[in-house]
């Protein structure tokens, strides 16, 4: 289990090494999809990725203020694969965290797994809906943030557009567990992200979330800002901040990265 994140580093290196050899004629602008970025809100998209496309969401955060550190900065990592039109596997990672006043002061995050299945492709004001579950297989040892880590996580995502607004909201339920007793514990998350495009190719996104803390009988709530800057169809950079809002939620957020959608098609060519 230690060696899970090697062992996901050579897969992506691979599938990299694999997009790399595919014609050129699928790199043309007109070819190449849309990327549908995850990132950076907390909310998750109904959505897929475009079918045979794999994509890259990166990011660095910074965190202040919270329960188990005073401040820290890490990296973090989401691979996107859709096998069918309803059907993606993800994988998600934090692969390097530093932490002030946190034990250790340096360290690496979970890697989970996950899938997620699209149950009704919606259209316009009707919208998409999925649902998604992530298993932790590796856990990481860095200080958490106020939302803890899940060792199994279960999701239902609705996203639609409605007058000109996108929104993605998730209801989440986390099995969450005491490393010093082992007692576990079920958690719960909401979350609604509105976004809406700006005068060119930027964008705009804002959003409320909320997950209950049953360890601490306390609640995690936070209000989301970003923007996002559409550099081509399928490569999207974005930055911005979260503030808690309760005592028991880590003060102050900020965070930039990118979505990348490889151009190539992994598989399932016309």
């Amino acid at each position: 289990m230690s060696r899970s994140p090697r062992l996901l580093a050579v897969v992506l290196v691979v599938a990299l090494g694999s997009a790399a050899q595919q014609p050129p004629a699928t790199t043309s602008s007109s070819d190449v999809p849309q990327a549908n970025p995850a990132r950076p809100t907390v909310s998750t998209p109904a959505t897929l990725t475009p079918d045979g496309y794999l994509q890259f969401e990166t990011g660095y955060l910074g965190a202040w203020n919270s329960a188990e550190f005073s401040s820290q900065s890490s990296a973090n990592e989401v691979a996107k694969l859709s096998v069918k039109r309803r059907l993606e596997f993800l994988a998600a990672w934090g692969p390097y965290a530093h932490s002030a006043n946190g034990l250790p002061p340096n360290g690496t995050g979970d890697l989970a797994l996950g899938v997620q299945a699209v149950i009704h492709h919606g259209n316009g004001a009707d919208p998409t809906v999925a649902l998604s579950y992530f298993h932790r297989v590796y856990e990481g040892n860095s200080p958490g943030l106020d939302i803890g880590s899940a060792n199994n996580s279960a999701l239902l995502l609705i996203s639609a557009d409605v007058k000109g607004f996108h929104y993605d909201t998730n209801y989440i339920f986390n099995e969450t567990v005491d490393d010093p007793t082992g007692v576990r514990r079920l958690q719960f998350g909401e979350t609604l992200s509105v976004s809406h495009p700006l005068r060119g190719r930027w964008g705009l996104s804002g959003e409320i979330w909320h997950f209950t803390q049953p360890f601490q009988r306390g609640h995690a709530v936070g209000n989301l800002w970003a923007v996002n800057y559409n550099a081509r169809k399928n490569l999207v950079f974005d930055c911005g901040f979260n503030r808690g809002l309760t005592e028991t939620s880590t003060r102050w957020e900020i965070f930039a990265g990118f979505t990348y959608l490889l151009p190539h098609r992994l598989f399932g060519q016309k």
